[in-house]
């Protein structure tokens, strides 16, 4: 299951600040809670006893919190990693280990009797985790989280954030990834230039951040990484669907109205033998068949134009379409909308087959 999460850090807010963010998160639908213990400072007993009120009370509101540590964690509170009681009644579901041990140390970790998830970073493209399955962890209590980063340029680059992904895929380990809010103004440590996993999403909004990361199919939850996300950054993901890809889209002015049903309200499906011209949703043409569709403005295609065969075309009239290239225009086809310009990108991932949803962000003039 697919779930999202925010991320608190207690040393930098009050705690009032914190436990009213936990509740607009649970509002819109947020489990997760990522939480640092290694940017803690200050007097350990006071920042303790504060941190353990954040945590059980984001537990009261049904939500997951997972703190990330390191093994100067373990040394300052004489923590042994075979008694883990110390992150159970801080009301912990589970424990990134940022820096990790030796592999075995992990494997013994995961079969605590207090049920707490071990999490460990996924971003270094090692064989750490191969070498945790060998001392043979259980399974079910140990998961996987990519890193953030606050620097601007430090962030994965696509191709190692998919083969660092892949490998806890193929051993079936829960996944995480973080994505950036631009209306947050901090995070865990001083430089805060976004908290992003893949440095290619620094700019993009946070709800293309989050289709795009769920549409690789390696992540299973998606945690906004700063503070303070908006209420409207919060709604917007809580509503957006999780399991199925959604595309924005400007649909021209006066669409007629079957056109629109077919872009709005169906499911569509890039067909299977794809071209690399178009994605081809060709359901709604036998669905709507004996309908007629007049021409609407024919002019020529540019990649991301959404298009409706008209039935000059015959038997493709009505099937909806996307351009992946530009097209002439043989004077058949409909132009009715454009996919928005920050989710171009997202075109060029749908796979043969793939299911998605068209959402109209607004109107706009014909061109």
């Amino acid at each position: 299951m697919r779930r999202l999460g925010i991320s608190i850090y207690p040393q930098n807010a009050s705690l009032e600040e914190n436990k009213r963010y936990l509740e607009l998160a649970a509002k819109y639908g947020f489990t997760r809670v990522f939480t640092c213990l290694i940017s803690m400072k200050g007097n350990k007993e006071e920042s303790i006893k504060e941190f353990s009120e954040i945590m059980n009370y984001a537990k009261f509101l049904g939500m997951e919190v997972i703190a990330d540590v390191s093994p100067s964690i373990f040394h300052d509170f004489n923590i042994d990693y075979k008694e883990l009681r110390f992150f159970s009644e801080l009301g912990l579901r589970g424990i990134r280990l940022d820096l990790g041990f030796t592999g075995i140390e992990e494997s013994i970790m995961t079969f605590n009797p207090y049920g707490l998830k071990i999490e460990i970073n996924m971003s270094n493209g090692t064989k750490y985790l191969d070498n945790i399955l060998s001392y043979v962890p259980n399974k079910d209590n140990l998961i996987g989280c990519h890193n953030f980063y606050p620097h601007r340029y430090t962030g994965l680059s696509r191709s190692h954030f998919i083969d660092c992904s892949r490998r806890y895929e193929e051993y079936g380990i829960e996944t995480a990834a973080f994505i950036s809010s631009k209306n947050a103004a901090f995070g865990p440590w001083p430089i805060n230039e976004g908290l992003c996993t893949l440095e290619e999403h620094r700019e993009l909004p946070i709800e293309v951040q989050a289709k795009e990361l769920f549409n690789t199919e390696l992540i299973d939850n998606v945690i906004i990484a700063n503070c303070f996300a908006s209420e409207d950054e919060l709604r917007m993901l809580g509503k957006m669907s999780k399991e199925l890809l959604s595309l924005n889209i400007y649909l021209y002015e006066d669409v007629p109205e079957l056109e629109r049903k077919i872009i709005l309200e169906e499911v569509h499906f890039n067909r299977g033998d794809i071209s690399e011209y178009m994605i081809r949703s060709t359901q709604s043409r036998v669905k709507y068949a004996g309908n007629y569709f007049q021409v609407f403005n024919a002019r020529d295609i540019e990649k991301g134009d959404v298009l409706i065969e008209s039935s000059l075309y015959d038997r493709y009239a009505g099937e909806l379409q996307i351009a992946l290239k530009p097209m002439k225009n043989s004077g058949k086809t409909s132009v009715v909308g454009r996919v928005s310009e920050e989710e171009l990108h997202l075109l060029d991932s749908i796979r043969p087959w793939q299911k998605f949803i068209i959402v109209e962000k607004c109107k706009k003039p014909m061109l």
